[in-house]
């Protein structure tokens, strides 16, 4: 029952978790988590840990979903299972924040690797993006150092260290209702 609305709540999420771990005392009580468009990366923020959608792919895992019925009664198409791909990378002034930014952030996707219904559609109450049944689950993601400088191109020559993980599977509902016809009257 995923709406479009997804992958925005999905964003908006991992960015309420990061905000909601965070020490409340200490060298990072203040830092901040920021969503990230390419362009972002030419400035130099101060103790923020950005997220970064850098990729959505269909989920060749999870391709061949069965038609859903809507609450209408009526079938719909398949949902689109999506895949979405996150960079993670911690900004700071000095080396030793910046790592201990990026372990604080892994550690918190760590503990909570599954995203509930509820906590999704926490940060789009209105429009309540997922059933009562969906989870979204964030794991870590490793990258070649190829895929890795790929990626930075758009921050060049501002790389930074940066985890990449992966949230799965978000089923993007269709709204194209599957024509049904009429019963077989006879056989052939």
């Amino acid at each position: 029952m995923a709406t479009d609305r997804a992958i925005m709540a999905i964003s908006l999420a991992l960015r309420g978790l990061l905000l909601d771990a965070r020490p409340k005392a200490g060298e990072l009580k203040d830092a901040g988590v920021d969503l990230y468009l390419a362009e972002s990366f030419t400035k130099k923020p101060v103790l923020t840990v950005s997220i970064f959608l850098y990729r959505a792919t269909v989920s060749t895992a999870r391709r061949n979903l069965p038609p859903k019925i809507g609450p209408d009664g009526k079938k719909y198409r398949p949902p689109l299972p999506l895949d979405l791909h996150y960079m993670i990378t911690p900004w700071a002034s000095k080396p030793e924040m910046q790592q201990l930014l990026l372990a604080w952030a892994m550690r918190a996707l760590e503990d909570t690797p599954v995203l509930p219904s509820g906590f999704l559609n926490h940060f789009d109450p209105e429009n309540q993006p997922f059933g009562p049944d969906e989870t979204v689950e964030v794991v870590y993601e490793p990258l070649s150092i190829q895929d890795m400088l790929a990626i930075w191109e758009v921050g060049k020559p501002n790389i930074q260290v940066s985890a990449t993980y992966v949230a799965r599977v978000v089923p993007i509902d269709s709204r194209v209702p599957m024509p049904e016809g009429s019963p077989v009257q006879t056989r052939i």
